[in-house]
């Protein structure tokens, strides 16, 4: 898994690259097909923004969560992809059956 992390009027400081490569090894253990992800973090006045595009075999998922910190919107993003994984791989077992 590739990560590509770009900040957009923001710097990206060490530690919020750490913090987020760590919260997205969970979103790895979920589904071990994803080649890249692309995160954006952003300031637009006094919220942060952090957007993601997931690339899995063939199928792109996107998400974006805003917060007053980039921490928080971080953890929300890496939610919002966790649940959207899940519906994906429920997507593909149903369409098995």
């Amino acid at each position: 898994m590739q990560l590509d992390f770009t900040g957009r009027n923001f710097d990206v400081t060490p530690a919020l690259k750490t913090f987020a490569e760590e919260k997205f090894q969970r979103l790895e253990r979920r589904d071990n097909h994803i080649t890249t992800i692309k995160v954006v973090f952003h300031v637009e006045h006094l919220s942060h923004v952090a957007e993601a595009t997931l690339h899995l075999n063939g199928t792109e998922i996107h998400a974006s969560a805003q917060d007053e910190d980039m921490y928080r919107a971080t953890d929300a993003l890496v939610e919002k992809l966790a649940g959207q994984i899940t519906k994906h791989k429920e997507k593909l077992i149903d369409k098995h059956r």
